[in-house]
C-alpha cells in the first residue's frame, strides 16, 4: 500500500494550506477515472476535479475520486455551482476540499461553508452510513469532520474584489482562489488576463489574503505566469490540466515525426 496515499481525517491538505506551504496542482476535466489515476501517480499536491466546466456528474466524480484513493494528491472538487443539495451530495460521497465558483460577497461566503458543515455550525444535513465516512467505521466522524473541510472560494468579479475584506473575514473560508479568465471578462478585458487592471485586481486579492491568513490560489497554465504569483505570495497555483497535457503532448509527438 502507498503510506503516501492521501487521507482525509485528519486533512493534511487544510493544515499545509495554513503553513502556508506551496501546493502546485493540475486540473482534470476529462472526466476519466483513468487519466486521472495517472496524472495522480505523479505527485501533484492537489488535483481538482471539474464539474462546472467539465461534464462530470456524481457518478463520474466518484469513479474519479476512487481512482485517487493510493495517490499522494489531495482532490478538490468544484460543484457546478454554489447550491447545497449538491455539496452534500458531494460530502456524503467523499469529497473534502470544495473549490465553489463564482462566490461574489461574504453572504454567498458564508452560504457555501454553511453547506459544509454539520449543525449548529451550518445546514448540512445527517446521514449515518456514507463514503465519507467509510459507511459509519469513521470513529466520531460527525464530532471532527467539520474541522476538516477545506472551502476555497471563487473570486472571479469585480465585486467580489470589492467585498474582499468581508469574504476573507467569514470563518471557515480557507482559500481565496482567482479566476483570471473570468475576472478579465468582469473588468471589461475579456481573454487578456495579463491587463493592468486584471493584474492590479489580483494583487489586492493578494494582499487581503496575507493581510488576514487566508491562503490564495490560482490557475496559471502559463509557466511565466505560474512563477509570477508564486513570487507574489500565491500559495496554490494550478499549473496545468490533463486536457492541456494530452494536446501538447499529442502534438509534440506528432511534429516530431510528420515531415522529418
Amino acid at each position: 500500500m502507498n503510506t503516501n496515499a492521501y487521507t482525509p481525517i485528519p486533512n493534511s491538505f487544510k493544515r499545509r494550506l495554513r503553513e502556508g506551504d506551496k501546493l502546485i496542482g493540475c486540473w482534470q476535466q476529462l472526466t476519466s477515472p483513468f487519466s486521472v489515476e495517472i496524472i495522480g501517480l505523479a505527485g501533484f499536491d492537489w488535483l481538482l476535479l471539474d464539474a462546472e466546466h467539465a461534464p462530470n456528474d456524481m457518478q463520474t466524480l466518484v469513479m474519479q475520486l476512487m481512482a485517487l484513493k493510493d495517490s499522494p494528491s489531495a482532490p478538490i472538487v468544484r460543484p457546478q455551482w454554489n447550491d447545497p443539495v449538491q455539496i452534500k451530495r458531494l460530502l456524503d460521497a467523499g469529497f473534502y476540499n470544495f473549490l465553489v465558483p463564482f462566490v461574489e460577497n461574504a453572504q454567498q461566503a458564508t452560504a457555501a461553508v454553511a453547506a459544509t458543515r454539520y449543525p449548529p455550525e451550518g445546514i448540512r444535513g445527517v446521514s449515518v452510513a456514507t463514503r465519507s465516512n467509510r459507511y459509519g467505521t469513521v470513529p466520531d466522524y460527525q464530532k471532527v469532520v467539520n474541522h476538516n473541510i477545506v472551502v476555497a472560494v471563487q473570486i472571479e468579479t469585480r465585486s467580489a474584489v470589492a467585498d474582499i475584506d468581508a469574504i476573507c473575514a467569514v470563518p471557515g473560508v480557507d482559500v481565496l482562489f482567482i479566476g483570471p479568465s473570468d475576472l478579465a471578462a468582469g473588468y471589461g478585458y475579456l481573454g487578456d488576463p495579463g491587463h493592468p487592471e486584471v493584474q492590479a485586481a489580483i494583487a489586492t486579492v493578494v494582499a487581503a489574503g496575507k493581510k488576514h491568513g487566508v491562503a490564495v490560489g490560482i490557475l496559471a497554465p502559463v509557466e511565466a505566469d505560474a512563477r509570477r504569483y508564486i513570487e507574489m505570495g500565491i500559495t496554490m497555483v494550478a499549473v496545468g490540466s490533463d486536457i492541456g497535457l494530452l494536446r501538447a503532448g499529442s502534438q509534440t509527438l506528432r511534429d516530431r515525426y510528420v515531415g522529418a
